[in-house]
């Protein structure tokens, strides 16, 4: 009891200390793994493991085949995870460059890898493409939280996060056939017997995974499954369909869960969100048991094993040759510059799919006496561990290095996608700025789409926010929500993050009744709340710009507005294009000459208010 509940608590200690130091989960939870269980060996009574996970096959944790059981049915439940977040709409909108990364780059991998292993290590073909086929998958995982803190343009940030997206099940795939059509060939290696066997299991895995994920999506949207149930008997249904394919065509589960979680993540289902939360969560918690027992599962005979040269010198081959060249044939005619695509072939860290899996194919080739299967797990953790802690390291130094570094994050943050907010995102954009806009209401977020806008579906009050990746160049956030509350939770939430070069919200009833009080995060004017500015896009449903003079012409048109309920100050426009944010304290700009403009919201200024400002210049 004490080993079980002490792998939970370290579990969620090492997920929570990755949090906290913006690493990759695996690397502590690996870490703690191998520390309570090979390396404990070198200092407790008995070389006994502080955590034991298989004790002479009897006692422990998991006795027997206990482990094996248990780790097929956790790797089961994260491979229909996986397969629910790959969507062919995705993989048709990614672009060329990601769909070369996930085709040609996978091949390069996995031929370059597995005659890398074979060479270097002796090993035979089979187990080789084994090992190559394992390391293919990166995984959102390991990316996040290495690239969270990095500001990077755009466009290197969203390829890597969708690699690590789209090649998670199909790596885990490759690996799953791969590793059938071994087991099928033991005893009698590439015989018709042995591809008929193979046949087999791609029909059993795919049938039962295509019928269970339409009868479950059909119990779904009839309602026959109570909502309070819906979770758990997902769950067990993505069980039951590991086992029963097991039954008919033996090593088939794993394949059907995947084309299950694929299958359904393709279906229109009303509550496909929440089950990918509740999976998602669950995950986690399989995660932090699953890599603590695995790591602890391998002996100090295990590590021995690869501790020579041999290990450098592929772990250098995969790294330095066969990423960079998967990369750059991926990306030959695509708009990236050279430093692009130089840093985009340095990361690469494996993550936890090919870990997992690993260790399962690794026990199983191993029960079954196939020759090289014990040199499947150290190396693939090897090769996981290795790449992780390389670029979670070096990835911040070496995108400076290379030049892809942006040292002023130039992206904006709108928070709300009423009119108003889809107005001036529409501006900012025609204007050359990177400008994405989040709500939780999705009517909201498909006009946004419609216009041609980045637009997120998100929740503020969610940590999900802070892990895209699409949001590493933002400097600026504007909260333009009709809940003041919100607006305040906002800014003090994602200033540090979103908002280093300036964080503004719109001002609320009582502060502008109160200009004395102005906050100094007021956006616009401190006369124009939510509702005004409803009422202004309304009516005159379009952003102006007026040429400045100087200085106080500037002001004089600023105290008109303040006058005028249709007309809202929103930018500064420089000479250079630069746009300058106006906020309720407008009046402190300095230095405002020609070739200024200003930025306004609403009805035009008329010929008679531009000469009235004049005037009010003059005075």
């Amino acid at each position: 009891m004490l080993e079980l509940a002490g792998i939970i608590i370290l579990g969620i200690i090492a997920q929570w200390v990755a949090w906290r130091l913006k690493l990759p989960a695996i690397l502590p939870l690996i870490l703690i793994g191998l520390l309570v269980g090979p390396i404990s060996t070198l200092f407790t009574e008995n070389s006994e493991k502080l955590i034991q996970p298989i004790w002479n096959g009897e006692k422990g944790l998991f006795p027997g085949d206990g482990l094996y059981y248990f780790v097929s049915l956790a790797i089961s439940i994260i491979l229909f995870e996986g397969g629910l977040t790959l969507k062919r709409s995705e993989i048709s909108n990614v672009g060329p460059v990601i769909s070369k990364l996930i085709t040609v780059g996978t091949l390069v991998t996995f031929f370059g890898a597995g005659f890398a292993a074979h060479f270097i290590f002796d090993l035979n073909w089979q187990i080789s493409f084994l090992f190559s086929s394992l390391i293919i998958v990166t995984g959102p995982t390991v990316i996040t939280p290495i690239l969270r803190n990095i500001p990077l343009k755009k466009d290197v940030s969203a390829i890597l996060k969708w690699e690590g997206i789209l090649i998670d099940p199909i790596g885990a795939l490759a690996a799953v056939l791969v590793f059938e059509f071994i087991s099928v060939g033991e005893g009698q290696a590439y015989t018709k017997t042995a591809l008929i066997e193979f046949g087999k299991i791609l029909l059993f895995g795919s049938t039962f995974g295509f019928t269970f994920a339409h009868a479950l999506a059909f119990a779904i949207k009839k309602n026959f499954i109570p909502h309070y149930l819906l979770n758990v008997v997902s769950l067990s249904v993505v069980l039951l369909v590991f086992v029963e394919s097991d039954i008919f065509a033996h090593e088939s589960g794993l394949l059907a869960v995947v084309v299950m979680g694929m299958v359904m993540g393709n279906m229109n289902l009303p509550n496909l969100k929440e089950l990918l939360y509740f999976k998602e969560s669950l995950s986690v918690l399989l995660i932090s048991i699953l890599f603590i027992l695995l790591a602890a599962n391998i002996n100090i005979a295990d590590m021995e094993l690869i501790y020579n040269w041999n290990t450098v010198i592929l772990f250098a081959v995969i790294v330095f040759l066969i990423r960079p060249i998967g990369v750059f044939l991926s990306t030959r005619g695509s708009g990236l510059k050279i430093n692009e695509k130089i840093f985009i072939g340095w990361v690469g860290p494996r993550g936890i799919v090919a870990a997992g899996i690993a260790s399962l194919f690794g026990s199983k080739l191993m029960a079954k006496g196939e020759v090289g299967a014990e040199y499947i797990t150290p190396l693939v953790f090897m090769i996981v561990l290795g790449t992780v802690l390389l670029n979670a390291t070096t990835a911040r130094i070496f995108a400076k290095w290379v030049g892809v570094f942006l040292e002023r994050s130039e992206g904006i943050l709108i928070i709300g996608a009423s009119k108003a907010s889809r107005i001036i995102a529409n501006y900012l954009q025609a204007n050359k700025r990177h400008v994405v806009v989040i709500d939780n209401n999705e009517s909201n977020i498909e006009k946004c789409k419609n216009m041609g806008l980045e637009a997120i579906t998100a929740n503020i009050y969610s940590d999900n926010l802070t892990d895209n990746l699409e949001l590493n160049d933002v400097g600026y956030l504007m909260a333009l929500t009709g809940n003041s509350d919100i607006n305040k939770y906002a800014i003090d939430k994602f200033r540090t993050q979103f908002g280093e070069n300036g964080s503004f919200r719109l001002v609320n009833v009582d502060e502008m009744n109160d200009p004395e009080n102005n906050p100094k995060e007021g956006l616009f004017s401190h006369t124009d709340d939510f509702i005004k500015l409803t009422e202004t896009v309304r009516k005159y449903p379009a952003i102006h710009e007026i040429e400045l003079k100087d200085q106080k012409h500037y002001e004089g048109l600023i105290e008109i507005t303040k006058a005028d309920d249709h007309i809202t100050p929103v930018f500064l426009k420089a000479p250079d294009d630069e746009l300058i944010i106006i906020s309720s304290f407008s009046k402190e700009f300095k230095d405002i000459g020609e070739g200024y403009k200003l930025v306004y919201l609403g009805k035009m200024f008329e010929s008679s208010e531009s000469a009235a400002a004049k005037k009010i210049d003059k005075s």
